[in-house]
C-alpha cells in the first residue's frame, strides 16, 4: 500500500543533469504533496553548472542538491514511482509500485536551446506526473505516452 505522500524517484546515469532537474521541479511542483528523490547509475559526484543556470531560470535552485548514487538513498523507502532517463541497463532494479521510462536525451553537450527544450520537457513530464501520483492511484499514467 503507497504511503500517504508518493515518494518519487528519478533516475539517469550521472545524476547530474536530467535526474536533478524532475527532482528540483517535482520538489517545486509538488511542494508537501510528493517527497522527491534523484540518482544516478553512475553519479558524476557534482550537479551540472548548466542544469543550475538553466533551472535558475525557473526559479529553482539545484546548489542544494548533490550528485548522488543509489546507494546513497534513504534506506527501506518505499517508492511509489521510479522514473528512469537514460540509464539503459544500469536502471535500478529498486521495488516500486510505478516504473517509467523516459526517452530523454542526455542535454550535457548540447546547445543551449536544446538544453532547455529537454528541461522544459522534463518540467512537463513531471507536472504530469505529479498530477496522478496525487490524484487516485489508478490514474497515473506514463507520461507523455
Amino acid at each position: 500500500m503507497a504511503e500517504a505522500t508518493p515518494h518519487l524517484l528519478f533516475v539517469c546515469v550521472e545524476n547530474s543533469c536530467r535526474s536533478q532537474m524532475a527532482e528540483g521541479f517535482a520538489r517545486a511542483l509538488g511542494k508537501t504533496q510528493v517527497r522527491a528523490f534523484s540518482a544516478g547509475s553512475r553519479p558524476s559526484g557534482q550537479v551540472n553548472p548548466r542544469a543550475v543556470q538553466f533551472m535558475r531560470e525557473r526559479q529553482i535552485d539545484l546548489t542544494l542538491q548533490n550528485s548522488k548514487g543509489l546507494d546513497d538513498l534513504p534506506a527501506g523507502t518505499h517508492w511509489d514511482y521510479i522514473v528512469t532517463m537514460g540509464c539503459g541497463d544500469a536502471c535500478p532494479s529498486l521495488p516500486a509500485l510505478h516504473r517509467i521510462d523516459w526517452d530523454l536525451p542526455d542535454p550535457k553537450h548540447l546547445s543551449d536551446a536544446e538544453f532547455r527544450a529537454v528541461r522544459d520537457r522534463i518540467e512537463a513530464l513531471v507536472a504530469e506526473l505529479i498530477g496522478g501520483a496525487v490524484g487516485s492511484p489508478d490514474s497515473a499514467k506514463e507520461p507523455g505516452r
